[in-house]
């Protein structure tokens, strides 16, 4: 995401999208009475009776936003809301959806960012670390790229090599050359930063001999996984020799706190989850690091109570609290939906 012009003491932010992330990111940026200035598409009558026609033009407007919908599907962010400025045609108080999208210029305006809303804005707009990832086995080979809030699986590869014990044959060549190929496709594609290699045993040491191009094998770090899959991905966040590597990586941040917040769970230290007892938590003042999903949030907004839980993440921020939005689509926010949706770390105990 870009910044476009930016002006916090009038409230005000314009930006443009510039790939499917800053949706996810916008969704959560975007709270019900923020106005909302972009481009839109609307229905005009023209003429009457039955010269009639109606047209669709392009109008900029400004609305307060009510409803803030994300549709991963469609790539877009809708928001439905008032107008509150516009053309004379479209009169203040209709009701109008603003949908943002991929290369959409449009501008924010709150009555106050809030710390952890300028932190997910600069989180937004860094420079995007994505890495290339491959985990692969006798068996299989999977590739995935990393996402500033989770990862995108790429592509699986069925291996034809035979069975430990079995003589050897071309099968396993053919196999590693099918990777290289993948490799060097998606890493050029993407454009990569890294290109993490994991295998149990001795493979990837087998591919990496195999590996010609050595501008390609400078970009790769290679480390042991346990299996071949999508839980693989969350023990590979875990790995301390990718500390340095995935230092930029949410996906990584998101999994460390979570293990924090297990760890004070398992020894009964300073921790609470639940909307209750988390609520408690912060009108105590206690309230170190909030995680939260954004399952949570959605089901907030839906059952209207938003107003209330805005008014607690306000409360945490003007406490120098950190506030964490975290993405239910990985290993670290299932574990905290499993919690209730929300948990905290709490910077003393409370009864």
């Amino acid at each position: 995401m870009d910044i476009i012009k930016q002006d916090f003491k009038k409230g005000i932010v314009k930006l443009r999208i510039t790939d499917q992330d800053d949706l996810w990111y916008l969704s959560h940026l975007i709270d019900p009475g923020d106005f909302i200035r972009g481009t839109t598409t609307r229905k005009i009558k023209i003429g009457e009776d039955d010269n009639a026609r109606v047209v669709k033009k392009k109008v900029t407007l400004t609305i307060e936003a009510e409803k803030i919908e994300y549709i991963p599907e469609n790539q877009i962010v809708r928001i439905n809301g008032k107008i509150t400025e516009g053309p004379e045609e479209f009169p203040k108080g209709s009701y109008q959806n603003i949908s943002l999208e991929i290369s959409s210029e449009f501008s924010i305006q709150k009555v106050n960012w809030l710390k952890y809303q300028k932190d997910k804005l600069s989180e937004a707009c860094k420079k995007k670390y994505n890495y290339l990832i491959c985990l692969f086995d006798r068996e299989e080979a999977m590739f995935a790229l990393s996402k500033k809030f989770g990862f995108e699986i790429l592509v699986r590869i069925k291996s034809d090599m035979q069975k430990k014990g079995d003589p050897t044959t071309n099968k396993a060549t053919n196999y590693y050359n099918e990777i290289i190929k993948a490799i060097e496709t998606y890493q050029a594609r993407n454009n990569t930063e890294k290109v993490i290699l994991a295998s149990p045993a001795f493979y990837r040491e087998d591919l990496l001999n195999q590996i010609k191009e050595q501008d390609l094998k400078k970009k790769i770090v290679s480390v042991v996984c346990n299996s071949v899959g999508e839980p693989a991905l969350q023990e590979l966040m875990r790995r301390p020799e990718l500390k340095e590597v995935l230092k930029e990586s949410r996906n990584r941040i998101e999994n460390l706190l979570v293990e924090e917040l297990l760890s004070e769970i398992g020894k009964e230290g300073n921790y609470s989850y639940g909307k209750k007892e988390v609520i408690d938590s912060i009108e105590a003042g206690a309230v170190s690091k909030l995680l939260l999903t954004d399952k949570f949030i959605k089901k907030e907004r839906e059952l209207e109570n938003y107003a209330e839980l805005d008014s607690k993440l306000k409360t945490v921020d003007n406490l120098n609290g950190e506030v964490h939005i975290l993405s239910s689509e990985n290993d670290a926010g299932k574990k905290v939906d499993g919690l209730g949706g929300i948990a905290a770390l709490l910077r003393y105990k409370i009864n």
